[in-house]
């Protein structure tokens, strides 16, 4: 078996671990299925999940960490908004959104947002 037969989790680094539950559990609906005191972890859809953890290092990415891909943007953009998810704007080359955080290049569609400690996420459909 080699790593391209195989699952991938993604790593979310946090600095607080109260602060990260709130967002990840409170605003976003994620349910832990194993948690301590510097780590929880979330199982999404088909066999994926995040491994959130404290560390010092928390928000030094820069790009984005991880992308949902959702059934139904509108929607999903939409719910997010309400629970108070601010999508990110950005200009930057081929990345340019509207003025609800939106990019559309005709075949997808994908917003971009940010948790409390600036680990860049999106939404994609």
């Amino acid at each position: 078996m080699s790593l391209k037969d195989c699952k991938v989790g993604t790593a979310v680094p946090v600095s607080d671990m109260a602060r990260a539950k709130e967002f990840y559990e409170g605003t976003l609906g994620l349910e832990p299925d194993q948690q301590g005191d510097e780590m929880a972890s979330y199982q999404c859809g088909g066999g994926t999940g995040l491994f959130v953890y404290v560390t010092e290092h928390a928000g030094t990415n820069e790009a984005t960490l991880a992308g949902f891909e959702v059934q139904d943007f509108d929607a999903e953009h939409s719910d997010l908004k309400e629970r108070g998810v601010e999508f990110e704007r950005y200009d930057e080359g081929a990345v340019k959104t509207d003025d609800d955080g939106i990019l559309d290049n005709g075949t997808f569609r994908v917003a971009f947002f940010k948790d409390p400690d600036g680990n860049i996420f999106s939404i994609n459909g």
